[in-house]
């Protein structure tokens, strides 16, 4: 099992779906780093369970910081935070136990782990546990923020619904600020309505987030197995609920010649930069300088009020299965902090090792 993750920023997660708290601890954070509860539940209300487009669980989602700080500064030890688990409803899983359900880990846990996996809303395998992913990310968003870098993100497709213009990085920080869930306020609302029709419906529905990393200087990422790209996406792919991820112009540069893919270097406000931005701001696993722009699919939730197929595991028998609980209609909704998060944790590692943050800031390293 690895329930760790990055080199020199390192991030541990711990707890389940049901059990009584899930919490991250970070590892190699620079003493000096300003930081309090409040940094860590700004990013968690965003990720909170609750509203019309979200489940109706009702976790208040209140960091607890336990160590790690001194004075409103980390002092360079482990940062440890957790949530307590607080609104648990394990009784329809205690009544379907044997019933894996159609999308989830609940099959082959069963069969890794012997039929001993926490099976109450998926255990640690619940979306539940992207909360210590966003409470390490926003360790790392405080420590980015301290050399200019931002992390920024928003939804561009539900469904078969998608964004259709380019929009600037001032209105995604804008709509993430008003809770709006894509840039562009029509389309949020058009994205809105294909989640709420799905609801009615009884199913459910997926989406596309897209983040951006800006400011960053040239050069990060340690190729080969660690280039910028290699890193987030195996981050990202760790988010439950994941399928796929792209950079700039992604699967879609496969339809263009080299002349039309390549970005041309240009002189701007007399520093180099790209013309264009077809690499998504990566090239050979280094970033240009340019904005780091990539994009996750994010699937349906597979948890839904439709009759669905499964077996039961006792009788090795087909059997029909209709799920109860409470859970969201569109995942990709909540999504958004848990891939900045993760990007945020990725990029403030490979920072730290190319040399670019000192392990000590603060009056060194300015507020």
């Amino acid at each position: 099992m690895s329930f760790g993750f990055g080199k020199e920023f390192r991030i541990t997660v711990f707890g389940e779906s049901h059990g009584a708290c899930v919490g991250a601890v970070v590892e190699g954070c620079p003493a000096g780093v300003p930081l309090e509860e409040g940094d860590i539940q700004r990013e968690l209300d965003r990720r909170r369970p609750g509203g019309r487009l979200a489940s109706s669980r009702g976790e208040a989602d209140r960091a607890r910081l336990l160590s790690g700080t001194l004075g409103g500064r980390t002092n360079g030890g482990p940062i440890a935070m957790l949530v307590e688990n607080q609104d648990v409803d394990s009784s329809w899983y205690e009544e379907n136990r044997h019933l894996p359900r159609p999308g989830h880990s609940d099959f082959p846990a069963f069969v890794k782990y012997g039929g001993m996996n926490d099976y109450r809303g998926g255990g640690f395998f619940s979306g539940r546990m992207t909360a210590p992913l966003v409470m390490g990310g926003a360790v790392a968003k405080r420590l980015l923020s301290l050399s200019g870098v931002k992390v920024i993100g928003h939804i561009v497709q539900i469904g078969g619904a998608r964004l259709r213009e380019e929009v600037g990085d001032q209105e995604i920080e804008a709509a993430a600020k008003e809770g709006g869930i894509c840039a562009d306020r029509g389309t949020s609302r058009e994205f809105e309505g294909e989640i709420e029709r799905a609801a009615k419906e009884g199913d459910s529905i997926g989406g596309v987030v897209e983040c951006r990393v800006l400011n960053l200087p040239i050069g990060i990422g340690e190729p080969f197995f660690d280039s910028v790209e290699a890193l987030i996406a195996h981050g990202v792919f760790s988010i439950p609920g994941v399928k796929g991820v792209e950079f700039g112009a992604g699967f879609g540069i496969a339809a263009l010649r080299g002349s039309e893919a390549n970005d041309s270097f240009v002189v701007r406000g007399g520093k180099v930069a790209t013309e264009t931005n077809r690499s998504g701001g990566v090239l050979g696993g280094l970033t240009t300088g340019m904005p780091l722009i990539f994009r996750v699919a994010i699937k349906p939730t597979p948890s839904i009020r439709k009759a669905q197929r499964t077996v039961d595991l006792r009788a090795g028998k087909e059997s029909a299965l209709t799920i109860g609980g409470r859970h969201d209609p569109c995942i990709a909704v909540r999504a958004v902090p848990v891939v900045e998060a993760v990007a945020a944790v990725c990029i403030a590692d490979l920072m730290i090792r190319d040399g670019k943050i000192p392990r000590k800031v603060g009056e060194q390293g300015g507020n």
